[in-house]
Order: structure tokens, then sequence, then C-alpha cells
């Protein structure tokens, strides 16, 4: 378990967040991390999922950074799925 510094924004967004998160946390977790600094704040709520892509890709919910192939302040995007 070790802190891992990433860009995250959500989609739609125009704030870029430098988020830590732990390299052993499952995407899911990551994407929360990252939306709770912008849902209910300047994006709408919506009743789904999130998803998390890195490099346009659509991350797994039980990726994480290591198994992904994320790099230290790679930018991750959350969106809805």
């Amino acid at each position: 378990m070790a802190l891992f510094p990433v860009q995250g924004i959500f989609d739609g967004d125009f704030v870029v967040l430098l988020v830590p998160i732990d390299d052993e946390d499952p995407m899911t977790v990551v994407a929360d991390k990252i939306a709770y600094h912008a849902v209910d704040r300047r994006i709408e709520r919506q009743d789904r999922p999130y998803q998390v892509k890195h490099k346009g890709r659509v991350l797994g919910d039980d990726d994480t950074v290591v198994t992904a192939g994320v790099g230290p302040l790679d930018v991750l995007v959350v969106s809805y799925a």
C-alpha cells in the first residue's frame, strides 16, 4: 500500500485535480475519489455507475493503477458509464 498521485478530471468538468490514491485501490474507489470533488458541485449527479479512462481506454472496475499501467501524474478521466 503506497500513495500514488494521479491527475483526475470528471468528464465535462474544467478542473483537473491532483488526487492521491492508494496503488491498490480498485478503479471503483479511484472513480469515487475523483468524482467526490466534482459531482454535486459542477457535475449533476446521475443514477449511473462511474467508469475510468486512461489514454482513451476504459479500465476495468477491479483494475488498479499497477495492473492498468498508470504512471504517476497520468490523467484519469471519470465519466458516467
